[in-house]
């Protein structure tokens, strides 16, 4: 699954049934794993956003994110919200991914998960822009332990661009 088939699904209480708002972004831990949702709604001039921890989701799917009740949504400072997918200056969306030798592999559009395997990324979908992906299609980076994210774009290891995979390759 992609992180971007979770943006935009709607969040239910599985214990009374109610809609509690819809996904708006994803909160990253540093260690390359899921560790929550944002929920749309920002107040106008608040520094506080609507998260839900992993832990506390119950299911999810093409349609809905459960989570298992109200007391499960907290409010957080957006100053202490360190990585996430698509808002923020902590955001992976679009940074590019640098080999240390200097090589750039692409930029990140999405990211992978694997159900089976809970909130564990296992990989990157790069972009080499508009016409590279129309023409080659978008490449897969397998995540690897030696990643890191720095201020300006995603570190891997010299050499790694030997890792990118096509589509079809990437499970």
């Amino acid at each position: 699954m992609r992180l971007q088939q979770l943006i935009g699904l709607a969040v239910f209480d599985v214990e009374n049934g109610r809609r509690v708002g819809k996904v708006s972004d994803i909160l990253l831990g540093k260690d390359w794993t899921i560790s929550g949702i944002l929920l749309e709604g920002k107040r106008l001039f608040s520094p506080h956003l609507r998260a839900v921890p992993w832990n506390d989701i119950v299911a999810y799917g093409e349609d809905a994110v459960m989570i298992r009740n109200q007391q499960a949504i907290q409010v957080w400072n957006a100053e202490n919200i360190q990585l996430t997918f698509l808002s923020g200056s902590g955001r992976i969306k679009e940074l590019p991914i640098l080999t240390a030798d200097g090589s750039m592999i692409g930029c990140v559009s999405d990211v992978y998960f694997d159900r089976e395997m809970g909130n564990t990324i296992t990989g990157i979908e790069i972009s080499d822009g508009f016409l590279s992906d129309l023409i080659e299609g978008r490449k897969k980076f397998p995540y690897i332990p030696e990643m890191t994210k720095g201020e300006h774009a995603i570190m891997v290891p010299a050499n790694s661009e030997q890792k990118l995979l096509e589509n079809a390759e990437f499970s």
